[in-house]
């Protein structure tokens, strides 16, 4: 006997635990709810690294601080040497921001001239030419709309005739189908009158 019972009671518990986690873990590969999970995950990770580059991290605004603060502590020391430090720091700081963030400036600079251009009325030339766009697009557009009305009757008219050609249809054959039953049971009924007279 080459094993004890306890033994192979303990490699068996051992290979069940070992089968359990990786039953457990296809499980979670396989399962629905955590493939979507991992999705969700994987499109969030996506959506922060577009809006870190689109609108900087916050390691490069605290770096851009700390090279500030260094740079004024730098000219206290000596004035050359900041105001060159000064000037380079905020040019690169500048930079930063402008490359981190340009999508994010248009839409601030495109919200900014939706609103200052909502606040002020409109002149009396944008007024009549305003009115001139509508008057064009009722004489040009109403032709279209004739014509759209046409077809829409006509493909009405269309259905109708078809859907009453085919309810006829429908009718003739329901007729046609109790007449044959009819006469197929009549003919039943005479042969088993026929078959007990005799």
């Amino acid at each position: 006997m080459g094993q004890s019972t306890e033994e192979l009671r303990a490699e068996i518990e051992q290979t069940r635990r070992s089968m359990t986690s990786d039953v457990d873990a296809l499980q979670d590969r396989v399962s629905p709810s955590a493939i979507v999970e991992r999705r969700k995950q994987a499109a969030r990770s996506r959506v922060l690294g577009v809006r870190d580059k689109v609108m900087g991290t916050a390691s490069s605004a605290g770096s851009s601080a700390s090279g500030r603060a260094g740079s004024v502590k730098d000219s206290a020391s000596g004035a050359v040497d900041s105001a060159k430090g000064t000037a380079h720091d905020v040019v690169s700081g500048t930079q930063d921001r402008i490359q981190g963030a340009p999508l994010a400036a248009g839409l601030v600079a495109f919200g900014a001239g939706m609103i200052v251009s909502a606040l002020i009325p409109a002149s009396e030339k944008e007024a009549v030419a305003a009115g001139h766009v509508v008057d064009a697009a009722k004489e040009h557009g109403q032709p279209v709309v004739d014509q759209a009305k046409s077809v829409a009757q006509d493909v009405v008219a269309d259905v109708k005739q078809t859907a009453s050609e085919a309810a006829q249809e429908v009718k003739d054959s329901a007729t046609d189908s109790a007449e044959k039953v009819r006469s197929e049971a009549q003919s039943g009924v005479d042969e088993v009158r026929s078959q007990t007279q005799s």
